[in-house]
């Protein structure tokens, strides 16, 4: 049997109070510019498209942040919606700065086949402090239910209610990255009193489709994009990635709703997840950017073609 470090927070076996959980809190440390790095690019945009605030996080000592949509400006109530998602986990770097990305240099040019709205950075706090919970310790991806105690998702839920049966295809950008394995997973199962079990971190981008309502074909056409600007997962040997079934080179399935995952709030025929791994040797961080970049690329092309 394999020993493990504690988590140095908590009793090992039981689920955290609100002691452990402001403990936590306080070990987190602001480590870059939520105003710097995404506001600004918001800013310069407003040039270009309708810029929405559709809420603000106010979490006292650590500060007050807006939650802004960028939105194509020649809004058509008689086009559909793609819907364009970064930074629900905030220490997901690319997932912020690809949609930023793509706002800036590609969504006004589908003004003419869907309504584009991107929102680039659900979950400020946590970027800044380089995280995957919000401060209250909850992972707001999988917390997009209704009543969600999370503020940052229930605001992107109250952005979409007017148009979620609209939406024609959603794409949410994520990372798997080492601190996965090395921090998160171990924080959660520490926050939930269960044992950490070592899984592995998939050296590639790949693909999370709806369990419920796959679509292959969608799956297929972004992974094909993709792998001309960086490489795909392969499986590990058991067949999985994170411990899912590969069902196509690069792609696994989840339940999106029923695990309240971000993919889920819309009925949006074309949905999906992207997984980038910016600790691969293989990738640097402005070749991330064009995956996710080159994915939702692909994702309007195909659900708009």
């Amino acid at each position: 049997m394999s020993t493990q470090t504690a988590y140095p927070i908590g009793t090992p076996g039981v689920p955290w109070g609100a002691g452990e959980r402001a403990q936590w809190r306080a070990r987190q440390v602001k480590q870059r510019s939520y105003a710097d790095d995404v506001l600004a690019v918001v800013e310069r945009l407003r040039a270009r498209f309708d810029v929405d605030e559709y809420g603000v996080l106010d979490y006292g000592e650590d500060g007050r942040f807006p939650l802004y949509a960028i939105r194509t400006r020649a809004w058509r109530d008689d086009l559909p919606v793609a819907l364009v998602t970064g930074g629900v986990h905030g220490y997901e770097t690319s997932g912020v700065h690809g949609a930023l990305q793509f706002a800036e240099e590609h969504a006004a040019g589908y003004a003419d086949r869907v309504n584009v709205i991107v929102a680039p950075c659900v979950s400020p706090w946590a970027y800044e402090r380089i995280h995957r919970w919000n401060p209250d310790a909850l992972d707001p991806n999988r917390s997009f239910r209704a009543d969600s105690p999370c503020g940052e998702s229930a605001a992107l839920m109250r952005l979409v209610a007017p148009f979620a049966d609209r939406v024609l295809v959603h794409i949410d950008l994520h990372e798997t990255t080492d601190t996965d394995e090395t921090e998160f997973r171990p924080a959660l199962a520490a926050r939930d009193g269960k044992p950490h079990e070592p899984g592995t971190i998939p050296d590639g981008f790949y693909l999370v489709d709806d369990a419920n309502t796959p679509q292959p074909g969608f799956q297929d056409a972004i992974i094909d994009a993709v792998a001309k600007v960086t490489h795909i997962a392969p499986s590990d040997p058991d067949g999985t990635i994170i411990g899912s079934p590969v069902v196509a080179a690069g792609v696994i399935r989840y339940a999106f709703r029923e695990l309240g995952l971000c993919a889920g709030i819309t009925d949006a025929r074309y949905r999906t997840t992207t997984e980038v791994y910016p600790d691969s040797p293989r990738a640097t961080p402005a070749q991330c950017n064009a995956a996710q970049v080159a994915a939702v690329r692909a994702a309007i092309e195909y659900a708009a073609a």
